[in-house]
């Protein structure tokens, strides 16, 4: 019965010393590595509403008007990304615009729509930057610090919306015709004739027990067209010119650019690399 013991201990304590090591290389691997930490993606908002939330604060002050709170998910659902980001010339970085009441006023930036006058599914848009400074429309937009005063809420809006790991799958819902966002603005946009998009391709990926990426020119034209990721974001040059990678995604390059800010994030592995593992697919 000793012996047993004794050996039952030994087999413990082997156990948990290579338990033990295993937790120390992971732990070296990840904190001992600077490009290891950058290679993790960033957990995306607890509350889905929080997801590609912009505060646009660099014209504020602390006795004018308090910061503009821009919900993506709400906007997402009526319009095309390349709609407000080409054509009206929203900046992809936050505050990178040069937003003020004045250029909301003449018809730029917001004022594109919030005009008071624009019909958007056949209800007049609330002007923004009006003269009337106490006007309780003005609180639905410099909303920062404030309870009670948007008009809509998350909940509500999209709870009719299919949902995935992170919120409302816009994919899904564009697909089903759930939402039809809107390409085209009088005024605004110049008509031309639609694109032509290429099939989708495969792109190797740069480990080898990572699946290949299935990247689809139709999906993206969508929401993008052309113009919002050619040349800016991905020169126009040949496949595999492009030395894309994922610490590049992660620090905001290429996919990065709207992945893990508005599009969904980039720890959902299986929406870029299908037929992936259980784990990567959130089940």
């Amino acid at each position: 019965m000793h012996t047993c013991s004794s050996r039952r201990r030994r087999t413990t304590r082997n156990d948990r010393a290579r338990l033990l090591f295993v937790l120390l290389c992971a732990v070296f691997f990840l904190t001992g590595s600077g490009l290891a930490q950058i290679y993790l993606p960033p957990s995306p908002p607890e509350q889905p509403s929080d997801y590609g939330k912009v505060i646009i604060g660099s014209n504020s002050s602390t006795t004018g008007p308090r910061p503009v709170v821009f919900d993506h998910w709400l906007h997402r659902a009526k319009f095309t990304c390349r709609l407000c980001h080409v054509d009206i010339g929203f900046a992809m970085q936050a505050n990178g615009t040069g937003i003020t009441a004045t250029t909301n006023r003449q018809g730029f930036h917001c004022g594109a729509c919030h005009d008071g006058k624009r019909l958007i599914d056949k209800k007049t848009v609330f002007a923004s930057c009006s003269d009337d400074t106490n006007s309780k429309d003005c609180n639905r937009c410099h909303s920062v610090g404030k309870k009670d005063v948007r008009k809509y809420t998350y909940a509500a809006f999209t709870k009719n919306l299919p949902k995935g790991l992170y919120g409302v799958d816009w994919r899904v819902a564009e697909g089903k015709g759930k939402i039809k966002p809107v390409d085209f603005l009088e005024g605004i946009s110049i008509k031309k004739a639609s694109i032509q998009t290429r099939p989708d391709f495969s792109i190797k990926a740069a480990l080898p027990w990572v699946h290949p990426i299935i990247f689809s020119h139709e999906r993206h034209a969508v929401w993008n067209g052309c113009e919002l990721c050619h040349p800016e974001i991905f020169p126009t040059a040949p496949k595999e010119t492009v030395r894309d990678s994922m610490f590049l995604n992660v620090d905001g390059h290429y996919c990065g650019a709207c992945h893990g800010r508005v599009a969904f994030p980039l720890n959902n592995c299986n929406q870029c690399h299908p037929n992936g593992p259980a784990w990567a697919r959130g089940r």
